[in-house]
């Protein structure tokens, strides 16, 4: 079951990369997205390149990052999505129930599974699902964010 809150998906996002990462003798510490992306397979490393174009293009001002092992996006200091190069798939995190329920019938065809969007190497790069779940992560921050500085006036 997905969370209603996408920032609780980071502790299965955890689980979900330690597994992988245990299964990739190559991962590593990385100090860039452009170090990540040159230490993956040659096939891949166009497809990333893809990936990342539509987040930072969908995410205007956000901060690129390495989190987790892996490519992030930050904007105001929340972490918005990540992505991950995989053996057969690239994956977006977080993917929480709403996001999910938002874009049900584009993501019928990929494998969602616990706060995880995972792409198949073997089909094109959906530039423009990736750029509007992008731009849905920041919105959910962004709410996220203006809540809790609501609830802090309150106090």
């Amino acid at each position: 079951m997905f969370s209603k809150d996408p920032f609780l998906c980071l502790k299965t996002l955890q689980a979900n990369a330690r597994v992988e990462w245990e299964q990739e003798e190559m991962r590593s510490d990385f100090k860039s997205v452009d170090e990540y992306i040159a230490s993956q397979p040659e096939r891949v490393q166009g497809i990333l390149e893809r990936v990342r174009s539509a987040i930072g293009k969908a995410l205007h001002g956000a901060e690129e990052v390495v989190s987790y092992k892996m490519p992030a996006y930050k904007l105001n200091g929340g972490a918005v999505l990540y992505f991950a190069g995989w053996k057969e798939h690239y994956s977006l995190y977080p993917a929480g129930e709403r996001l999910v329920a938002a874009f049900k019938d584009e993501l019928a065809s990929y494998d969602v599974t616990q706060g995880t969007i995972r792409f198949p190497l073997s089909r094109p790069v959906p530039v423009k699902l990736i750029g509007r779940i992008a731009k849905f992560r920041a919105k959910e921050i962004a709410e996220r964010q203006k809540a809790k500085a609501a609830a802090s006036k309150r106090r």
